[in-house]
């Protein structure tokens, strides 16, 4: 009965991803190009008009860095989905049939989208006319998250899946101010990402029934321990857009403008990333059901990387292990 119920889940999300597939040529031909007289990210995301010594220009400029980095660091997210996905996959060949395939169509579309992030990020620096950086190398960060527990990695993947669900539902969806066809790239990656949120889901259900207690506590602990290990990646984007800022904008900000800058950035960041995937109740869920330990530490988090959360410091060790993943190439 178990495994009819499984195999009948799964062939659902299978017939759910064949309705919305699509294929690159649909969502970036040939020839698109973007209208940079435009904003791409939703204000909540992008957190560029806070910075009121920017001018309107230069912070529609910085909301398109934003936009830049948010595709890049999803990009960089789904290098370590696509190979975590090929190792389950390899543990379930004797699965039932829906499984498998729906497992490979996640891990084909996975590939699918980090070659889509990557043309983005092409035709958006020609438009843009300055490379942006992004933190990297994505070897270095792959290795160190897939380094964790199984249980552990599953649990970040589950909460970047649903995070991207929400951004689109509640911030995306609707908006006609934003550039068309960024608008559009993101809302076909959701289609699709609403498959994947579910079979992640499963996975984590799958793997924590079969752990021991000493396993969801350190899957738990593993979870926290990579949120710290992207808080750090994410401040330094922070430095990196600041620098794209000033070489598109012909300017330098002074010391209290770059201040103010980290500041700002630094929560819409953490807000973006990492406070509304902790925050996110189907999230929420699924972390207590395997550590309800974690209840208190889950609440701490979503205060710290809420707008009002205080910044805070590693230890000396961490901030090694962490700068290291994140060295250039």
């Amino acid at each position: 009965m178990t495994s009819r119920i499984e195999s009948a889940r799964y062939e659902s999300v299978l017939r759910a991803s064949e309705r919305v597939a699509w294929k690159l040529e649909e969502v970036l031909p040939d020839g698109v190009t973007f209208g940079f007289d435009r904003a791409f990210l939703p204000e909540a995301l992008a957190g560029a008009r806070a910075l009121t010594f920017l001018s309107e220009g230069e912070q529609r400029t910085l909301n398109q860095i934003r936009a830049h980095g948010y595709l890049c660091l999803f990009g960089l997210v789904e290098e370590v989905i696509l190979p975590y996905l090929l190792e389950r996959l390899g543990d379930r060949l004797d699965a039932e049939l829906h499984e498998i395939h729906a497992l490979m169509a996640f891990a084909s579309e996975e590939a699918k989208h980090i070659e889509l992030f990557r043309r983005f990020q092409r035709r958006f620096e020609q438009g843009f006319g300055e490379r942006c950086e992004v933190i990297g190398p994505a070897r270095a960060i792959r290795e160190h998250v897939l380094g964790r527990s199984e249980l552990g990695v599953g649990l970040l993947i589950l909460h970047i899946e649903w995070m991207t669900q929400q951004h689109y539902l509640e911030m995306v969806k609707g908006d006609t101010s934003l550039e068309p066809s960024f608008s559009r790239l993101l809302h076909q990656h959701w289609l699709e990402e609403c498959q994947h949120a579910r079979i992640d889901g499963w996975i984590v259900e799958s793997l924590a029934a079969a752990a021991t207690p000493g396993q969801r506590a350190q899957a738990f602990a593993d979870y926290v321990g990579l949120l710290a290990f992207l808080e750090q990646g994410l401040d330094q984007q922070v430095e990196l857009d600041r620098d794209a800022l000033e070489r598109a904008s012909r300017r330098t900000l002074s010391d209290s403008e770059r201040e103010r800058f980290r500041d700002v950035q630094r929560q819409a960041q953490w807000r973006t990333f990492l406070g509304s995937g902790v925050a996110h109740p189907r999230v929420r869920a699924a972390i207590e059901a395997v550590y309800p330990e974690g209840r208190s530490s889950l609440d701490a988090l979503a205060t710290r990387y809420s707008p009002e959360g205080a910044p805070a410091t590693h230890s000396s060790r961490a901030r090694a292990e962490i700068s290291g993943a994140y060295s250039t190439p």
